[in-house]
């Protein structure tokens, strides 16, 4: 079964750090990124990395902040977070490619969601 996780989400602090991560299994996919939704809020992008790790794009309000990995042979890819904002809290999902391209910030060529883990970061 082809299915993502997500973990690591959690309550901090503003200017602290978290480390989300998401398993992927039953297929190596060939674009994976993170998407955020806040309360209220549409859906959108985070970061993105392609199959190889030698793409990565991020939104613009998490660059310098933000970095995106990824471990082919655990077939996961973490959100690495740092000085986090009230702003940033949102439910973080997962999201996988299979189509041989990469997505990047591109919403729907993304095939398959996590369902998702709540970030919280208080003032």
């Amino acid at each position: 079964q082809v299915q993502l996780v997500e973990s690591g989400g959690g309550l901090v602090q503003a200017g602290e750090s978290l480390r989300l991560s998401c398993a992927a299994s039953g297929y190596t996919f060939w674009s994976m990124g993170w998407f955020r939704q806040a309360p209220g809020k549409e859906r959108e992008f985070v970061a993105a990395i392609s199959w190889s790790g030698g793409s990565t794009d991020y939104a613009d309000s998490v660059k310098g902040r933000f970095t995106i990995s990824r471990d082919k042979a655990k077939n996961t890819v973490y959100l690495q977070m740092n000085s986090l904002k009230p702003e940033d809290t949102a439910v973080y999902y997962c999201a996988a490619g299979t189509a041989p391209r990469y997505a990047a910030g591109t919403a729907p060529r993304y095939d398959l969601w996590g369902r998702g883990t709540q970030v919280t970061v208080s003032s």
